[in-house]
């Protein structure tokens, strides 16, 4: 379980950077190095509750991840956007593709036994 939390935690991190430069983008990168912060450390800790949350099972098929990922990355992301002052929905969105993302490759690529 430890492989999956660390590397959910390094995906949350690499599609934080994504996260920077998309919202960077869309809404500047001066003045913005708090808020820019945040979303990328939002991203970290969906990472982590993604990596801890493998007992979670909403369907016992191979759309577990998908779901799993989507409400957890929906959850996490919904928090950030909320405290954010509903600034980025298209950042909102994107967390919950990213929590799919994460689930999927963790899932794949670390097994628990």
């Amino acid at each position: 379980m430890q492989k999956r939390i660390w590397l959910s935690i390094l995906l949350g991190a690499v599609l934080g950077i994504a996260c920077i430069i998309g919202i960077g983008f869309r809404l500047g990168f001066d003045g913005n190095m708090l808020f820019l912060f945040s979303a990328w450390y939002n991203r970290v800790i969906m990472g982590l509750i993604i990596g801890l949350a493998t007992p979670l099972v909403f369907t016992k098929n191979k759309f577990n991840p998908v779901i799993r990922g989507a409400v957890i990355g929906t959850l996490v992301s919904y928090s950030w956007y909320v405290a954010s002052g509903n600034r980025d929905s298209l950042g909102f969105f994107a967390g919950i593709g990213y929590g799919i993302i994460i689930d999927l490759i963790a899932t794949k690529y670390a097994k628990v036994k």
